[in-house]
């Protein structure tokens, strides 16, 4: 009879092998949330105001820590969070703290010297946005490259380092594109 009531008070091999199971699924679940929440994200590109660069319905890695450690530099492609858009733009770093942009002849002007920009699509324009313009401390000048049809700085002004939700690492989508940028 020792046995009987050993047994039942013993769990059967298959719950422990469960309870193993679901512990492990749900510190998985866990664990992929906080990362894709704050340290890296898939982004989806919903405009045409990165083209070339960029096209509709890419998909892109989203390295959301770097900039907790540095501050972004002129070239790279970030994410912002837009309030009045509901979602996050996508844009590329051309101005830095206390640097005076300028626009002229349809090229952008950083401290007086024309900026070489292989990547930019159309000529860029103030439109109604006042220059010579200097870049607050801890903000960032952001155009997209798709210069005449692309609501940027020259729409919005400067970013703050606290609206920028991270750095564009590579296209992940579509395959045949998928690589850094």
């Amino acid at each position: 009879m020792e046995n009987v009531t050993e047994s039942k008070r013993r769990p059967k091999k298959w719950t422990k092998e469960l309870r193993e199971w679901l512990t492990a699924i749900v510190v998985a679940v866990v664990l992929s949330l906080l990362i894709q929440n704050y340290a890296f994200a898939q982004v989806q590109v919903f405009n045409i105001s990165m083209q070339n660069t960029l096209v509709e319905g890419q998909r892109l890695f989203e390295d959301k820590l770097s900039y907790h450690l540095t501050v972004p530099k002129r070239g790279e492609i970030v994410i912002i969070n837009s309030k009045e858009e509901h979602r996050n733009l996508v844009k590329r770093v051309i101005g830095l703290p206390g640097e005076t942009i300028d626009f002229r002849d349809g090229s952008v002007y950083i401290n007086d010297v024309k900026l070489d920009e292989t990547y930019a699509k159309g000529q860029t324009f103030p439109n109604n946005f006042k220059t010579p313009y200097v870049v607050p401390e801890d903000h960032v000048f952001v155009l997209g490259d798709n210069r005449e049809h692309s609501e940027d700085s020259r729409v919005f002004g400067a970013v703050s380092y606290s609206d920028i939700d991270g750095r564009v690492l590579f296209r992940v989508w579509p395959l045949n594109k998928f690589g850094s940028i």
